[in-house]
């Protein structure tokens, strides 16, 4: 049994549950179940640690010992993100690698300078006064995670929380959990003192509310779905919320854009993870006259994705997590197929997931377009002009990411600056993330930002000093 880890202590329990791989329904672990008594006990343990807080140097030199213990083990992390999710083992490896980057990010986050001094004499109520702004900890973090990336969106959780000097407790994802205990493992080898990082495996419906309700928690930090973000929303009160929630991302090709490097990027983006991604590119609106040397060469790329075992070196594409995922993925596909679409590449089922597939002539009101699909399945639509593109694009109650490709800098700034969305990427896909950058969107993509600088700014809070009277440091 792989045990759950409570003030600093590896704890088994007589309740467990079983991890099974989307491939098969092989068992890849069994893991200690908590419960509502353990998720109290562990912000209690949270806040007491708190009371004897870490200094800098030491929480920099625990997280540069996990990346350095992260970096070393790569393909093991890979192997049991591969086994436990739905990744295929190379995109599990760029996931290991990514989360090796994020926590020595993190690490170099603590000794960045933060705060300010502030200019009180600028106005006569200030003369004579000296100010700071400094940034402190938030208190008790709560990091619930999803399945899709089961170590690097922990490691978004926990070292942000970490760097700020906050204490965390995660709770992921029931179907993929091994991989948090795992990373929970290295920071316990690297001597994180107990209270300060735990991971309460189990049912959200049970360990969610005895957390939301305790006083000592001070910030509820999701990646998940609009639902999740509704219940817990209505849940905190008044506790700060960060959340990542869904995505429908939209990318324009206009028609001067390289299009061998469109057709490429869009290719990754849309299938990378089996669509299972909330930078999924979900939409793309294409300049009327290329719309069929776009088409054809999306189809082209759609055709040679190799699905199959995600441990099979040769495979491109794995798995959905579920029959419900299967089912919805379906549903949404044939919806638009009876209302006049027409499938050029994929379509159907296989036996643990979808095809790639790509959607023309879709119906504007069909789910596929107004609806996250978290699935391989894009929908390709033509379009005349710019403007026609730009609110094609924003018709959308999410706001996560959007994409234009095309040669000219005019466009890509008109593009970037009326999508209306948390990030714009140029000749590049939706896809595209880097751990460092900020990182999140409006509308019913989530509340603040991830990335590691901005989630550390997110997980600290200002305090504002003034000093009055006080001879400055030198003066005679």
């Amino acid at each position: 049994m792989n045990p759950l880890l409570l003030d600093g202590s590896w704890e088994e329990r007589d309740r467990c549950f079983e991890v099974l791989d989307p491939d098969d329904d092989s068992v890849v672990a069994h893991v200690a179940q908590a419960d509502a008594t353990d998720a109290v006990r562990a912000v209690d343990a949270a806040a007491a640690a708190m009371c004897n807080p870490l200094p800098a140097h030491r929480r920099r030199a625990i997280l540069s010992e996990v990346a350095c213990r992260l970096e070393a083990e790569e393909e093991e992390s890979a192997q049991l993100i591969a086994r436990e999710g739905i990744k295929t083992i190379r995109e599990a490896r760029v996931e290991a690698s990514r989360a090796s980057n994020t926590i020595r990010l993190c690490a170099e986050e603590v000794a960045q300078p933060s705060g300010e001094t502030l200019a009180l004499e600028s106005t006569a109520a200030g003369e004579r006064r000296f100010g700071l702004c400094v940034r402190q900890p938030m208190g008790v973090v709560v990091g619930i995670t999803p399945f899709n990336d089961p170590l690097n969106l922990v490691a978004h959780k926990v070292g942000p929380a970490f760097a700020a000097g906050n204490a965390i407790i995660v709770k992921p994802d029931s179907k993929t959990p091994v991989s948090a205990l795992r990373l929970a493992r290295l920071f316990t080898d690297a001597g994180i003192p107990p209270g300060w990082l735990q991971v309460l495996p189990g049912a959200g419906p049970e360990l969610g509310p005895p957390m939301l309700a305790h006083d000592d928690v001070a910030m509820v930090s999701l990646t998940g779905g609009v639902d999740a973000g509704q219940a817990i929303a209505a849940g905190a009160g008044l506790k700060k919320v960060g959340m990542e929630l869904g995505a429908n991302n939209a990318a324009i090709v206009a028609a001067d854009a390289d299009l061998e490097v469109a057709v490429a990027k869009l290719g990754s983006g849309m299938f990378w993870a089996a669509g299972q991604n909330c930078l999924h590119v979900q939409r793309i609106y294409v300049e009327e006259r290329i719309l069929d040397h776009v088409v054809g060469g999306l189809a082209d790329y759609a055709a040679s994705v190799t699905t199959g075992r995600k441990l099979d070196e040769a495979t491109d594409m794995g798995p959905l997590i579920d029959q419900v995922a299967q089912n919805r993925v379906a549903d949404m596909v044939a919806e638009a197929v009876g209302s006049g679409a027409t499938v050029v590449a994929g379509g159907a089922v296989t036996e643990r997931g979808f095809e790639p597939t790509i959607l023309t002539g879709v119906d504007p009101r069909c789910r596929v377009i107004r609806e996250e699909i978290y699935g391989p399945v894009t929908t390709v639509s033509p379009f005349r002009t710019l403007d026609e593109a730009i609110a094609r694009a924003n018709d959308t109650p999410y706001g996560l990411a959007g994409a234009v490709f095309t040669s000219r800098i005019d466009t890509a700034f008109e593009v970037a600056s009326r999508l209306d969305v948390g990030g714009v990427m140029i000749n590049e896909s939706t896809d595209y993330r880097d751990d460092g950058m900020p990182f999140g969107g409006g509308g019913h993509s989530g509340i603040g930002r991830e990335g590691v600088r901005a989630a550390v700014e997110e997980l600290s809070e200002p305090k504002t000093i003034v000093f009055t009277g006080v001879t400055p440091i030198g003066a005679g």
